[in-house]
């Protein structure tokens, strides 16, 4: 199978489903799939830095990140529960191996995983505020809309190197064309609602200004996660998506912008 059919095989499949999760599936199918989602992107990301061949570490990443997506979400009051069971657990693996697992493995199993499912777990946060399941798509939408017109300014306006040592082939100009992508599809997901779905709960002027703080905060998780694999010498961190790579590709973006989108949506009145 070529990129582009296995590109546009996962377009075909995935879009419908993650419409469906995110609008019409009952909340715990939408726990399911976060949990599932979080647990991946916590295996692929031990599994990066080294600790693929050691079962318990990659065990240890996909737990820690699950349970972290219900856990924050249901028991958010007692987070500090979650995140010292998984240092204690994660130090404790790495005192009774002697040394043999390494100071980056642990934070991949801690921190990373932690972080993960604490930014998965916004989707759940931003249902239980009561907002209407559509604005679950926004860090999505402000996500594959930044990084589709960045991509498409870089090939046609693209010169100046963006950050060439993280990843060469991002340009200023592309970072631009994203940032501008992103506010035009945030103001037509206004209209959209209030078009069709009795108004929206956030206005033009603030979406334009949200719009713009998630493009910034997407390019941010997409250089982030670029600069972990660039580190670590892999290419991609999965084949979950195909040609579209594993969890940690494919929502690099999002896991940046969703939390984002949540502490926006908790200030407005």
């Amino acid at each position: 199978m070529s990129s582009l059919q296995s590109r546009i095989l996962v377009a075909v499949v995935g879009v419908p489903l993650l419409l469906y999760v995110v609008l019409a599936a009952p909340s715990w199918v939408m726990l399911a799939a976060l949990c599932v989602l979080a647990g991946v992107g916590g295996m692929e990301l031990q599994r990066c830095v080294g600790g693929a061949a050691r079962r318990e570490l990659m065990s240890m990443g996909a737990i820690a990140a699950a349970v972290t997506v219900g856990w924050i979400y249901d028991r958010d009051h007692h987070l500090s529960v979650i995140i010292m069971l998984v240092v204690l657990l994660a130090f404790f693996n790495a005192i009774e191996k002697g040394g043999e697992v390494k100071f980056s493995q642990i934070m991949a199993g801690t921190g990373g995983s932690l972080f993960i499912g604490w930014s998965f777990a916004s989707f759940l946060r931003l249902e239980a505020g009561g907002v209407h399941r559509a604005y679950l798509l926004l860090p999505f939408i402000l996500s594959f809309a930044c990084d589709t017109f960045a991509f498409f300014a870089g090939i046609t306006l693209g010169k100046h190197k963006l950050a060439p040592k993280v990843s060469p082939k991002k340009t200023v100009e592309g970072s631009v064309g994203g940032l501008a992508g992103n506010v035009l599809c945030g103001l037509l997901f206004v209209w959209v609602m209030d078009r069709f779905f009795g108004g929206s709960a956030i206005g033009y002027g603030p979406m334009a200004l949200l719009a713009l703080l998630c493009g910034v905060a997407a390019q941010i998780g997409d250089l982030s996660f670029s600069l972990i694999k660039r580190e670590f010498g892999i290419k991609d961190y999965g084949h979950i998506f195909l040609a579209h790579g594993g969890v940690l590709d494919r929502f690099d973006s999002v896991l940046f912008v969703a939390p984002v989108i949540e502490i926006i949506f908790s200030l407005l009145p």
